[in-house]
């Protein structure tokens, strides 16, 4: 009697829960079911390459041969879907016409990527990577002038010294015979203090001692994990990453991101506060960091803690990556290509000399260079795409179709290598970037820094740095590859040389 109590006491609102449960389980499949009806039916447009249906093509895009790319793009004009698992699928665009009506509007940046790399920039704030409507403007706006014309003559010295620094160890590594030695890891150090002596004006001597290594470290991992979680069907869910390996691991390299950059923001704070006890006065913006605290200063409601540091984390984050990435790039070009390196360094030395002295002037009057430096940004783009989310219907210029909600990614290698608009192109040309060349392309055929309203805010940085320091290394070294270690890409959020960048180094005499 006691038991049968027990059953019907008990049975009841189990058996309810059951099929409580089972209920929101038949819903959810059957939402996943229409979602992916939705998918299909609203790109069925845009032909594919054939995809696994569970997978989808996870494993074209997980690979590290940007060839396989390429063959889309040749095979399949315009665009093409790609899914990522059974329920989630992208538009991926890589033709000028396609390009200039996706970028001339105002929709927000995407979740994917951008959401997941919100935990390594703040706990819970947003810089302008990843802000969207008027907060993204007023951000921008009040940033903008950090990096004006004016304002990056002063750094031509300063960009000019960390290049030496670095120089001076590779003479030191080199002696006096020709050596073979991996370049990324110092060109890493060098884009780092540069970003902090210029940006942050904190010295750092990251080239000399060990003091930023975790930072360098976790950076780089922290960029493998968020491009492995993006074409992971299963990681795409916040739940299921943060409890994964992967998940736990990406929590630790966050927390080592924000110690950096915290005690970056806490001296500078302390700085202010001394100067302001002195001279009882509020000195003028001077960087980056001045011109954030200054705006927290005077409202808090512009810039929260957590802004600031989501700033801070951007600029040190992507500023200091997406430049090594480019450098790095630039040599390995120039190594490949002896004929264009002489040709560079003869322009540069007519007109720097030893490089003794280096200023803004002399930096724009090497047009070659200039060339060399943007034929490397068609070929290898170091921020191979970039995405966002349509707010509103899109109709491209041959009549197809998007409609609001679905995400379009521009692949910018996708783009830069597309044959319909570039003649051979896998092969370096700086002659593509002859005045007569330029006026005679599709405006939006090459896009390295993006355009319309979200185009890059650090894009005449950049070029200076490349500028500086490709002419300060031509000056002391040749450079030639090591065919025997041959280059494989590993996709990150920025394209980064996946088992470094191996070079022959000889020092020039006379320098």
């Amino acid at each position: 009697m006691e038991a049968s109590w027990l059953e019907s006491r008990w049975a009841r609102p189990l058996y309810l829960a059951f099929v409580f449960g089972l209920a929101l389980g038949l819903l959810q499949v059957i939402k996943l079911y229409l979602r992916r009806q939705r998918l299909r039916r609203d790109l069925r447009p845009f032909p594919a390459p054939p995809a696994h249906w569970f997978l989808g093509h996870r494993k074209l895009l997980q690979e590290d041969k940007m060839e396989k790319l390429e063959e889309i793009v040749e095979k399949y004009p315009c665009a093409f879907p790609c899914w990522v698992g059974p329920f989630q699928a992208f538009l991926f665009i890589y033709d000028p016409d396609y390009a200039k009506a996706f970028l001339n509007r105002e929709d927000p940046k995407s979740q994917y990527p951008y959401k997941f790399m919100t935990p390594c920039l703040g706990i819970q704030g947003k810089g302008l990577l990843n802000l969207n409507g008027p907060k993204w403007f007023q951000h921008r706006r009040l940033l903008t002038p950090v990096l004006h014309c004016d304002i990056l003559k002063t750094y031509v010295k300063v960009m000019a010294h960390s290049v030496s620094t670095m120089l001076d160890k590779w003479e030191k590594i080199c002696g006096t015979q020709d050596a073979t030695m991996e370049v990324f890891e110092h060109i890493n150090l060098m884009a780092l203090d540069i970003i902090m002596r210029c940006v942050f004006s904190k010295e750092t001597n990251c080239q000399i001692n060990s003091t930023y290594d975790p930072y360098i470290k976790a950076s780089s991992e922290i960029g493998e994990i968020i491009f492995y979680r993006l074409y992971n069907f299963w990681h795409l869910h916040d739940i299921i990453f943060k409890f994964s390996p992967e998940g736990h691991r990406f929590q630790e390299l966050s927390k080592v991101l924000h110690q950096f950059t915290e005690k970056v923001i806490q001296d500078r704070k302390k700085s202010l506060e001394a100067g302001m006890q002195q001279d009882n006065t509020r000195k003028k913006p001077q960087d980056l960091l001045d011109i954030v605290l200054c705006a927290q200063a005077e409202s808090e409601d512009s810039f929260s803690d957590a802004d600031v540091q989501a700033e801070v984390s951007t600029f040190m984050l992507l500023g200091h990556d997406a430049s090594a990435a480019s450098l790095s790039w630039l040599l390995y070009c120039l190594a490949l290509s002896p004929e264009h390196q002489e040709r560079c360094r003869e322009e540069i030395r007519s007109i720097l000399k030893d490089g003794s002295s280096v200023s803004w002037d002399q930096l724009d009057e090497m047009p070659y260079t200039t060339m060399c430096i943007k034929e490397m940004f068609r070929l290898i783009p170091p921020v191979p795409s970039i995405s966002r989310e349509l707010s509103k219907p899109l109709t491209f210029p041959d009549g197809r179709l998007l409609p609001a909600g679905m995400t379009v990614v521009l692949s910018i290698w996708g783009l830069h290598h597309n044959p319909a608009f570039w003649k051979s192109p896998k092969v370096f040309d700086p002659l593509r970037f002859t005045k007569e060349n330029s006026d005679q392309r599709h405006p939006y055929a090459y896009l390295p820094f993006s355009a319309g309203p979200r185009h890059c805010v650090g894009q005449q940085f950049a070029m200076l740095e490349l500028k500086v320091a490709i002419a300060l290394i031509l000056l002391r070294f040749q450079v030639a590859p090591d065919l025997t270690r041959p280059l494989s890409f590993s996709n990150h959020i920025i394209l980064k040389p996946k088992h470094g960048i191996h070079l022959h180094l000889k020092k020039l005499p006379g320098c």
